[in-house]
């Protein structure tokens, strides 16, 4: 039995006693009610309530958000609202003060401009770049179509300015990640300025800044395996170096079909790494300049990704630190290097059975305490700890506890406080929603800066990080946007609310958050449901999953939206869904290794079992027609539910899909899926199990995708067709990573109404 067989089994087998108890009453609910069949007239009024649904939608939510224009005191900032029929207002708010003013009047302002500008202005819809107040001097600079005025605020005159005289606010108090890879040098000068080392045919040479006087460092190099990657050490007197055993990156073509002016496609080449392909090499190496004498550092070569950033210890220049992510992803480490012999230790090192999510790895070096901010996943959720560089040791855990730190805003080393956001603090909400924290390096102090609201948050800063503005909302409460202080989280004033009144007003109702338990009975699983706006509970409607289960992230909205695909699909005739199930980020470690080598999981076990939780609440939800639909991640999810789960899912449509992981990118497939690539790859394939295919499919994919090679989705239409298997395949010319834009949007749809409704979807060539 295959690793993936035995996963798949177990995860059924769990499943087995929650389907037993939803499906007698789901079978007793559903032939209660009638199918939704639309004849041909109510299809064609539904196809057009869609299209006019799409367009009048548009602009139906107000006030939803707020941009500031922050000024130069940092206490007082601008903003623009667009109201009703694209009318603007501008609005000032004092925040010392918790004023909040209109900041002119349009028609003055409009007026102003048109005098000198040389251009006409529409008052009620005046649209400006930018603005800065210089209110000694009372006059609005303001720019607009690329030219900046000055607006008298007394006389209500303008005149045209080269550049404004109030400069914008200076940002204070922020720390940005550096990447752990630096990009590569041949050449490096020294602090002093005073030589230059360089390489020439493979080897190392010091010279005099302008290339005079040089003398070579190195001998055993040559232009096939050279030395590179130079780095000095602050004093000058070392050189970190690398020798290097170049890979050149092998290559993937496209056809372009369908070019303008010429008879003929073109073939385009470029450079693509797949899982298992080798990548260039790098032995360090510190030469001592003065002696020249060069010493290999006791470390193993690197042999993923590129040289890696070096950090020199504070006050001591003999010895530096770097990470190394080992290839596979199952160990992390921060590598303390002696420079003068080489030796090596191990400040952090990081490993797991599973994976480490390389791309999640954060790291803040503080030189002069010798301390690391790390974050890690090692307790099962994603913390913070604070390490102490010279011995290794952890000195505390920052943050604990049964919920996930999502990401770090920035760290005052003045203060020691940590600037974070994280979910699932709150036990009694849903634990995707985004808060903001603050809390001291020795883990005490936490200061929770939006437990005023039950949703997800947005923060934006002010320069000086005294004040914050917090958008909040969730999918079924409308966006409010605060001004409040980062002392305690205090209000100053509530500045929006947005108004989504012309958008109920179209007849839509906002989606229904919707939570189940998953495989194992226990674990919550979180998503969304939207219906007709019409739709009629005494029928039973089918169901249409949105799926997108790549374990990069968690990808149901938990911020406000209003009409989207989902809504619009939904107007046809269909219950369309979604929802994060196990094998997806921010919940748990545990919850997200189920991807580990299993990505053909997909989640579907929690997905079904959510989905039967569904129907077994609600009648009108008919889930025995469920069709899928994904793009890229998402397409090999929904082909997968077919090959995979026949029993349950009898459409899809597969767009430009990962279809094999071999096929895909090297970087995100061996994350998952691990290195080296063994038969797991081949037995989890879509174009392996492609001979199981039950259900309807729909290929989609654009010829010119540079992101998943279309061969993915051709190698899976060669094997069904070898299978003697029917189905759909839509090819777009010229068209890169997508789900085949508004020709094969409207594709899907017509899909899955003839499909799952069983009714002939309009006959457009025949204008119908």
């Amino acid at each position: 039995m295959t690793f993936f067989t035995q996963i798949r089994r177990n995860s059924i087998a769990g499943l087995g006693s929650l389907f037993g108890l939803l499906s007698g009453v789901e079978s007793i609910a559903q032939k209660s009610l009638p199918s939704y069949k639309p004849n041909q007239t109510e299809l064609l009024a539904s196809y057009k309530r869609m299209g006019l649904s799409d367009s009048l939608s548009r602009g139906s939510v107000l006030r939803a958000s707020v941009l500031p224009g922050w000024q130069a005191d940092g206490q007082s900032f601008w903003y623009k609202n667009v109201l009703k029929d694209s009318l603007t207002e501008y609005i000032y708010i004092d925040a010392a003060q918790g004023k909040k003013t209109k900041l002119f009047d349009n028609e003055k302002v409009a007026q102003a401009l048109g005098k000198v500008a040389d251009s006409t202005f529409s008052a009620p819809k005046l649209m400006l770049q930018d603005i800065r107040l210089d209110a000694a001097q009372k006059t609005i600079f303001i720019q607009v179509k690329g030219k900046w005025f000055a607006y008298n605020t007394e006389t209500n005159t303008a005149s045209k300015v080269d550049k404004p005289s109030v400069d914008k606010p200076k940002e204070l108090g922020w720390t940005r990640q550096r990447s752990r890879w630096q990009r590569f040098r041949a050449d490096s000068l020294s602090p002093d300025k005073k030589q230059k080392a360089f390489v020439r045919n493979g080897n190392i040479y010091l010279s005099a800044p302008d290339g005079k006087k040089s003398s070579q460092l190195t001998f055993d190099g040559n232009p096939l395996k050279p030395f590179g990657e130079l780095s000095w050490s602050p004093d000058g007197n070392y050189l970190v170096c690398y020798r290097i055993t170049p890979q050149e990156e092998r290559q993937i073509s496209i056809i372009l079909s369908s070019l303008h002016n010429t008879t003929r496609g073109e073939v385009k080449t470029r450079g693509y790494a797949q899982p298992g392909d080798e990548f260039t090499s790098y032995e360090m190496h510190v030469i001592h300049v003065k002696t020249g004498k060069t010493v290999k550092v006791k470390s193993e070569a690197i042999d993923f990704f590129n040289a890696p950033v070096i950090r020199w210890r504070h006050n001591d220049n003999t010895h530096f630190t770097y990470e190394k992510v080992d290839r596979g992803h199952q160990r992390f480490r921060v590598i303390d290097v002696d420079a003068a012999t080489g030796d090596t230790r191990n400040v952090i090192d990081e490993k797991t059975n599973t994976f480490i999510y390389q791309n999640m790895i954060y790291t803040h070096y503080q030189p002069e305490k010798n301390e690391i901010i790390w974050v890690s996943e090692k307790d099962g959720w994603r913390h913070i700890y604070l390490v102490d560089e010279l011995t290794g040791k952890e000195k505390n855990q920052i943050t604990k506890g049964d919920w996930v730190v999502r990401d770090i805003d920035s760290i005052d080393t003045a203060r020691r406080e940590i600037w974070f956001r994280a979910s699932g603090m709150n036990a009694d909400e849903d634990p995707y929603h985004i808060h903001y924290y603050r809390i001291k390096f020795d883990g005490t102090g936490l200061v929770k800066l939006t437990n005023h609201a039950k949703a997800t948050h947005q923060l934006s800063f002010s320069p000086d990080k005294t004040l914050y503005i917090d958008n909040y909302s969730t999918m079924t409460s409308p966006p409010v946007t605060e001004l409040r202080r980062t002392a305690d989280g205090s209000l100053v004033t509530k500045l929006e609310e947005a108004d989504i009144a012309p958008y109920l007003a179209l007849g839509f109702k906002l989606p229904e958050i919707f939570k189940a338990k998953g495989r194992d009975g226990k674990t919550d699983i979180w998503g969304i449901v939207y219906r007709p706006s019409n739709y009629d509970p005494k029928k039973k409607y089918p169901i249409i999953e949105n799926i997108y289960a790549g374990p990069q992230d968690s990808f149901v909205p938990k911020a406000f939206r209003h009409y989207g695909e989902m809504q619009s699909m939904a107007e046809l005739g269909f219950i369309v869904v979604q929802m994060d199930g196990m094998g997806t980020y921010n919940r748990s470690k545990a919850f997200h290794d189920v991807c580990w080598q299993n990505l053909a999981d997909g989640g579907f076990p929690d997905r079904i079992a959510w989905m039967k939780a569904l129907a077994a609440k609600y009648p009108h939800v008919d889930a025995s027609k469920v069709g899928v639909y994904g793009t890229s991640a998402g397409g090999q999810n929904s082909l997968g539910a077919l090959l995979f789960h026949p029993e349950f899912y009898d459409a899809a449509v597969s767009a430009c899909g990962c279809h094999d992981n071999r096929v895909d990118k090297q970087w995100w497939n061996e994350q998952w899926m691990g290195y080296p690539v063994g038969k797991h790859y081949d037995e989890q394939s879509n174009i392996t199990n492609a001979a199981k295919l039950q259900g309807d499919l729909l290929l989609i994919v654009g010829e010119a995708d540079t992101n998943v090679p279309p061969e993915s989705t051709y190698r899976v239409a060669d094997a069904l067709i070898k299978s003697e298997k029917d189905f759909e395949l839509l090819v777009v010319p010229g068209m890169g990573h997508s789900d085949g834009g508004t020709y094969g949007r409207r594709k899907k749809r017509d899909f899955f109404v003839n499909k799952l409704l069983e009714v002939t979807p309009p006959k457009r060539n025949k204008g119908i």
